[in-house]
């Protein structure tokens, strides 16, 4: 990842700027085409999402959620927002009685987002790492907090192992990989505090050379 990042980062970029100048008109025709979410659609998305992953936190794991680690958590919460939310999901996910977003509604090849993720090698499966979830399946947005919404990957290279965390707006939130008969492994932190952390490989800045920025689900348009 290391020997690759800048080219990539500037290309993304590029196109994300591109993207912006889009008119709004022509959105519902473009996210037909490359079955991309369009601006209202993404922006549910991310409402859904957000309210999963803190479904998580508050409750703690649900039984459907079965590869508990940091990509887990982002395929989990992909997968369950791009879900239809009935009464039984919400029952489910301790979410009955709770204000909810709208529901999304999806077209057929928009459904396929679910469990498909792609992989360098040009497969697509339910199943992905978080090194290539990011090359992959995301654009770069740049290491400025500024510039993240809510439901955007912080990415961090350790080297040898590479972690996901999530931007949820106020807070961020993780999976530590770990799990224990007594912690289930999931944390949230305020940024703030993770750039307070003694071990400076995990802060979210622009000189921390194992940050390597933020990350948007490449199928979002807003």
């Amino acid at each position: 990842m290391a020997t690759d990042r800048n080219p990539p980062m500037t290309r993304r970029i590029f196109v994300t700027g591109i993207l912006s100048f889009i008119p709004l008109t022509l959105w519902s025709s473009l996210a037909e085409e490359r079955f991309i979410l369009t601006p209202e659609q993404s922006r549910i998305f991310r409402s859904w999402m957000i309210r999963i992953i803190s479904a998580q936190l508050r409750s703690g794991p649900t039984p459907r959620w079965e590869q508990r680690d940091c990509v887990g958590l982002v395929r989990f919460a992909v997968a369950e927002a791009l879900q239809t939310h009935d009464t039984k999901w919400r029952r489910s996910n301790s979410l009955s009685w709770s204000p909810l977003p709208p529901e999304l509604i999806l077209s057929a090849k928009q459904k396929q987002f679910r469990h498909h993720w792609h992989h360098t090698d040009g497969t697509d499966s339910a199943y992905i790492s978080a090194l290539e979830l990011v090359q992959e399946n995301t654009l770069y947005q740049g290491k400025d907090p500024n510039h993240a919404q809510a439901g955007d990957l912080l990415f961090f290279d350790q080297g040898e192992s590479q972690h996901l965390m999530v931007w949820m707006g106020n807070f961020i939130a993780y999976h530590t990989g770990t799990i224990t008969a007594t912690d289930n492994g999931l944390r949230s932190v305020t940024f703030h505090d993770l750039m307070a952390w003694s071990d400076t490989r995990w802060h979210p800045s622009q000189n921390n050379p194992n940050f390597a920025g933020f990350y948007r689900l490449n199928f979002l348009s807003a």
